[in-house]
């Protein structure tokens, strides 16, 4: 199907375009199979299944020791020097390695630890164990989904995305009809392996000519540069998942399970609309804030992208908040106690929007101490807020955190960025 002139002229559009064909799809699969989900797992289930979604979500940064956004920007800047390519690959290959051994190691003899510390209960050991087994397919996985987004590979990037979630939620039904919550939280483990699959058959052969396995000698030319998004990586992966698990956690303790369950289903809604914007950010924003140079074309671009995306985050948005009762109704019925979360979170994500856009400018240019020092106020101000806020709000009082965080981290964030132009332009003049 050929696209509109006025999509097809304009990468942002197009990539989003394309996005929203797929997240579309996502979509109405995941709306099905929430309200499965909810009905037969319950809020504490649901609960049980964000613990392991976000052990998921860490374990993609530590088993390559957090190289993905690395990769997306060498590969961007060397796809036609194929000598420094397999410098970084080499690299890569080193660092997934440590990375791999060393999270399989932990998962493995400390599972029994983990089981009892994110559960409460000594139920879920097989999960961890097996979660080890899986680390060397998460890790090349990784690696391999960094080079479709740094060649900017959008339209077989859709295609990996969708065949992949479609597998994914395939395995998950069986999962869910054969061993209920056991099988669901196997499935989810599983999904990573069923990705990593799709991606060899999709884009095998030009990661082939990308990445030649020959020239591969595990050497660590590029270690210190590679080594400063292992240091973002933790910091905004593992530890932001981190944080994530010990709200969860908190809200169980402090009021129940079932609460829990709500702030999990809402967060999930948001993952699955924020979709839409993490294939851009990996795919167009990284790569082309790489080849900026001065702040003029930086604004030009910010702009662009603002005018083309905020418009319609924004309008989705709105509909998403106007059909919270449908939305409840259809996909959670069960789950009414999240109501009042949907405006704090959907304010939230709106204003984190605009500020992501603005903080890949960061890993771009490899702004290491920037991206360090935003990124963990946010996360305390995520932390800090979350506590005090739950005391006299509840659970709504997490989602009010996670707006007013994002509200001061958008303001640093502008405020960084304008000094880093600055101090770039008093230098060369």
């Amino acid at each position: 199907m050929k696209l509109p002139k006025f999509i097809s002229s304009n990468i942002v559009l197009k990539i989003t375009s394309l996005n929203a064909v797929v997240i579309t799809i996502r979509l109405i699969v995941s709306a099905f199979i929430q309200r499965l989900l909810a009905v037969t797992v319950g809020e504490a289930g649901y609960a049980s299944i964000g613990q392991v979604r976000n052990v998921l979500a860490m374990l993609t940064s530590t088993s390559t020791l957090g190289t993905f956004n690395g990769v997306v920007k060498y590969v961007a800047e060397f796809k036609s020097n194929q000598p420094e390519l397999s410098k970084v690959f080499s690299t890569v290959s080193v660092f997934a390695i440590i990375g791999s051994l060393i999270s399989a190691a932990v998962l493995f003899f400390g599972s029994s630890y983990l089981s009892d510390y994110l559960f409460q209960s000594q139920d879920y050991i097989y999960i961890f164990q097996l979660l080890a087994v899986i680390v060397p397919f998460i890790a090349v996985g990784r690696v391999v989904n960094a080079v479709v987004s740094g060649l900017s590979d959008y339209k077989r990037y859709a295609k990996i995305e969708l065949i992949s979630y479609l597998l994914a939620t395939g395995a998950l039904v069986i999962g869910l009809y054969t061993s209920e919550l056991q099988g669901v939280i196997i499935a989810i483990a599983l999904a990573p392996v069923i990705q990593l699959i799709v991606l060899a058959f999709v884009f095998g052969k030009t990661l082939n000519a990308h990445v030649k396995l020959k020239s591969l000698n595990l050497n660590v030319l590029y270690k210190n540069k590679l080594l400063a998004f292992t240091l973002m990586s933790f910091i905004s992966t593992f530890l932001l998942n981190y944080v994530e698990l010990f709200i969860r956690t908190l809200v169980a303790d402090e009021i129940s399970i079932n609460e829990a369950g709500y702030w999990t289903a809402i967060t999930f809604i948001s993952k699955n609309y924020m979709v839409f914007a993490t294939g851009l950010f990996t795919l167009y924003v990284l790569p082309k804030f790489a080849s900026i140079h001065n702040k003029h074309e930086f604004k030009v671009e910010v702009f662009n992208i603002y005018k083309t995306i905020l418009p319609i985050f924004g309008i989705g948005m709105l509909l998403v908040y106007l059909l919270k009762d449908y939305i409840i109704l259809l996909i959670y019925p069960d789950f009414s106690g999240m109501k009042p979360l949907f405006k704090w979170q959907l304010l939230g994500d709106f204003v984190r929007l605009g500020a992501l856009v603005l903080s890949h400018q960061f890993l771009a240019k490899r702004l290491v101490k920037s991206f360090v020092i935003t990124e963990v106020i946010s996360l305390a101000l995520f932390f800090i807020l979350s506590k005090v806020f739950i005391q006299y709000f509840g659970t709504e009082g997490i989602v009010i955190a996670h707006f007013v965080r994002y509200i001061i981290y958008f303001i640093i964030v502008v405020l960084v960025i304008r000094g880093y132009y600055n101090s770039t332009t008093s230098k060369s003049e």
